[in-house]
């Protein structure tokens, strides 16, 4: 595992000025000999000192903030350059230029089943930056690959352990537990593209829905749940409210009645309080018994 290690480098402006200065000499050579007949030695000078200045010129780069130049001798990792502005190392040195700066992409919208075994239409965004240059190069062959595709499979793994929607109270579902679930797509992204010199700065669930072909049945089913519940609660409430009339008729006493006068009260209290449409009254002229 090739790991980066900074590579120091000169201030490049006063390599600048003196490259500049080695072409006023050249020139200045090449009067002279001019002047001189043409003497060779001035020829020489002057040749010796193109030669310098190239090598000034090819020593030179610059470096942007949050970017890094990886340099390289023949093949051979030599370090990384990473202080900003116009710098100066050794002109045989090949450098690379890799960014530093935090990116973000989102993830298609992947089919996968749910632990259920429910076809599940799920997507997240991931928010990265490298940290190690050296690494990303060396490490892995395309590291902007490298982490769309381990960062998509991480995702796939992930959504296989758990339920759309909490089977029961207190269960970890996709739906249910967003962030819960997010946090954990960070840590295992995170370890698949650690050899990548990759940090994981955040991930989010962008999308999540049931794939087409069971929607409509899941979504019949979510309305079967919430009308069950919201029955549930009319029931509660109903029972409480007829409880609670009958103990003020025992306590008032407005009427005493037996427990089978007690049992058609409740019938028709509950029937008025549950029934989801408006009820029609009944005019009994006899008695119950009748």
């Amino acid at each position: 595992m090739i790991r980066e290690y900074e590579r120091k480098t000169l201030s490049g402006i006063p390599v600048l000025v003196l490259t500049v200065l080695v072409a006023g000499a050249v020139v200045a050579s090449f009067v002279a000999m001019g002047r001189s007949g043409g003497e060779l030695g001035w020829l020489w000078l002057a040749l010796g000192l193109m030669v310098l200045a190239v090598l000034l010129v090819l020593g030179q780069f610059m470096i942007e903030p949050n970017q890094a130049r990886v340099l390289m001798l023949f093949g051979a990792y030599r370090g990384s350059a990473r202080q900003p502005g116009l710098r100066f190392t050794n002109p045989f040195y090949a450098a690379r230029e890799i960014s530093l700066r935090t990116r973000n992409f989102e993830t298609g919208k992947l089919k996968v089943n749910d632990c259920a075994g429910n076809p599940v239409e799920i997507g997240a965004v991931v928010v990265w930056r490298v940290v190690d240059s050296a690494e990303a190069l060396f490490n892995v062959d395309d590291y902007r690959d490298y982490v769309h595709v381990q960062s998509e499979a991480a995702l796939r793994a992930l959504a296989t352990r758990y339920a759309y929607d909490p089977h029961e109270e207190g269960h970890i579902s996709l739906a249910g537990n967003t962030a819960e679930i997010s946090a954990q797509l960070q840590v295992e992204v995170q370890e698949r593209l650690e050899k990548a010199g990759v940090e994981v700065l955040e991930t989010r669930i962008s999308h999540l829905a049931y794939a087409q072909e069971i929607a409509a049945a899941m979504l019949q089913r979510q309305q079967a749940s919430a009308v069950v519940a919201a029955r549930a609660k009319i029931v509660e409430g109903a029972v409480g409210m007829v409880e609670h009339a009958l103990e003020m008729l025992s306590e008032r006493g407005v009427i005493e009645l037996d427990d089978e006068r007690k049992a058609a009260m409740v019938s028709n209290l509950l029937v008025v309080l549950c029934s989801d449409r408006h009820t029609q009254p009944v005019v009994n002229t006899g008695s119950l018994y009748t």
